[in-house]
């Protein structure tokens, strides 16, 4: 799709006026787009369309989908919390492609390597376009402008907002359940595919049209704790297996050994404490990278130190947050996404290791959200520019590369930090303007690098805290001229007019597009 009577948007970057033939309201700037009218709302059920004792379970999945009336057109959904291990969404898709439905759109909490397979359900039509995370072989085959229709790139809390507001309406949500009964209850702690919460289904369970729950461990009722509740389901699938738990350790979950990401990690305690940000009761999140690791590891270091503790620390859990709680250097993990089978456990063993959900942790259009409790977030960056706005979803090649994830709903947190590495490949990372705009650069505070640290001249507290520092401070413009100095200035790259994808801000107006890379 071209842009057609494009508009241009409160950051200067021009938008369709149209997206998969639905209006699209561009970005007005933080806080300015106010939503109207009530929230979206299913069908209403009733008790005399279901088993009077309970009892939902059906044979398969092919049966479920075919009950839920299964045609062209539809929006289907799916979660990660499997991460690389999801077996349920090319279960589901070959159905659809043996049932010769078409055109369908796949709504995926987030999608991973394994989802390669899918690309042979786009290219036979049952696939029609994706309203998810584009990252793998998926972001290069939607990059290069194959895909159908455009790509829908949504925060995790952008994600529930979509749902609530009606902006995304499901037709079938398919919800794998590590433990469920035969009602419908379900959880993610127990059974041998544990893989801990299912917050990032709580939408699907709630607005979807119809809800089919599949797991590889069905229970006695009831299924306790139930974080899908029994009576969003229609449906329940006994499988052979649902997930791959291992794989949900994807991505780099183990501390960096790299010297350079280890004194990036080094620099970024350092800054948090000199500028007064780590004390009694402070709240932090980092991500499960290998950079972010090493800064918790020095933050409990810090705490040990200091005799203090964090009143809570947001997840992805892993073993070393969990490592932390139990040591006591945190009161509470409120967990968004479980990284490893260690936060599995400590979920499934541990009270104060609380499971979290987008509409609590990140979902702009509530009463208020988690982020703007945190205190220090940490969070990754494939670019920043000048501006300190901020790119997550491309690198310099415009090619779709990771998800958003939580990432833009991080941004409303009271320190937003990105620690990243000056150059990859001898691609200087800070630009003049980032290929992709995710984050306004009103919302980032403090670039740590490991030639220096760069504030924002909008936290004018942080820079008059540090003026007696020995902290490598740096302008934002000083760092971009000493990475130019090492690797020179990159070309930009070659797009098409083509857009194959739209970035949606936390609001639902659009912030951004990706346009189709130029064959080389």
């Amino acid at each position: 799709m071209a842009v057609n009577k494009g508009v241009e948007n409160a950051v200067g970057r021009k938008i369709p006026s149209t997206i998969n033939g639905k209006p699209a309201v561009p970005f007005q700037g933080i806080g300015k787009h106010q939503p109207a009218g009530r929230k979206y709302a299913p069908p209403i059920p009733s008790c005399a369309n279901y088993p009077a004792d309970g009892n939902k379970l059906v044979k398969d999945l092919r049966t479920a989908l075919i009950n839920a009336g299964l045609r062209d057109g539809m929006t289907v959904s799916t979660h990660h919390h499997f991460r690389d291990g999801d077996l349920i969404a090319h279960a589901l898709f070959t159905i659809a492609s043996e049932l010769d439905v078409k055109d369908l759109v796949w709504f995926p909490s987030a999608s991973f390597p394994c989802h390669e397979a899918l690309i042979r359900y786009l290219e036979d039509g049952t696939i029609h376009h994706i309203e998810g995370s584009l990252n793998g072989p998926l972001g290069r085959y939607a990059s290069e402008g194959k895909m159908r229709g455009v790509g829908v790139l949504r925060s995790h809390g952008g994600r529930y907002q979509a749902v609530q507001d009606g902006e995304v309406q499901i037709d079938i949500a398919v919800i794998a359940a590590p433990a469920a009964d035969s009602f419908g209850n379900a959880n993610g702690l127990s059974g041998p595919s544990a893989c801990g919460l299912l917050g990032f289904a709580l939408a699907d369970a709630q607005y979807a049209g119809h809800v089919i729950v599949a797991t590889d461990h069905l229970v006695d009722f009831p299924c306790y704790p139930w974080q899908i509740q029994g009576n969003y389901v229609d449906q329940v699938v006994k499988m052979e297996q649902i997930g791959i738990p291992e794989k949900i350790v994807s991505g780099t979950t183990e501390i960096t050994r790299s010297p350079d990401r280890l004194f990036i990690a080094e620099l970024t305690a350092r800054f948090c404490e000199e500028a007064g940000l780590i004390r009694d009761g402070f709240s932090f999140q980092a991500g499960a990278g290998g950079t972010a690791l090493s800064i918790g590891n020095y933050f409990g270091e810090i705490m040990r130190r200091r005799g203090i503790k964090a009143r809570f620390a947001r997840g992805g859990s892993n073993k070393y947050l969990v490592q932390m709680l139990e040591e006591g250097l945190i009161d509470y993990i409120l967990d968004g996404q479980t990284f490893d089978l260690e936060g599995v456990r400590s979920m499934r063993e541990h009270p104060r290791h609380v499971d979290t959900s987008p509409f609590t942790s990140y979902n702009y259009h509530g009463k208020g959200n988690f982020a703007g409790l945190v205190d220090i977030v940490i969070l990754g960056a494939t670019e920043v520019d000048v501006n300190f706005n901020a790119n997550v979803v491309t690198h310099s090649d415009g090619v779709l590369l990771h998800g958003i994830g939580g990432w833009q709903n991080c941004l409303f947190s009271k320190n937003v930090i990105l620690p990243l590495p000056l150059f990859r490949d001898r691609v200087p990372v800070i630009r003049d303007e980032v290929t992709t705009l995710c984050g306004p650069g009103e919302l980032i505070d403090i670039i740590v690098t490991e030639r220096g640290i760069a504030v924002n001249p909008r936290r004018e507290d942080l820079l008059e805290r540090l003026k007696k520092s020995t902290l490598p401070i740096k302008s934002i413009a000083q760092l971009k001229a000493e990475a130019e100095q090492i690797c020179g200035i990159p070309d930009p790259a070659p797009f098409t007019e083509k857009v194959v994808a739209v970035v949606k801000w936390v609001d639902g107006t659009v912030i951004d597009v990706v346009r189709q890379v130029r064959a080389s």
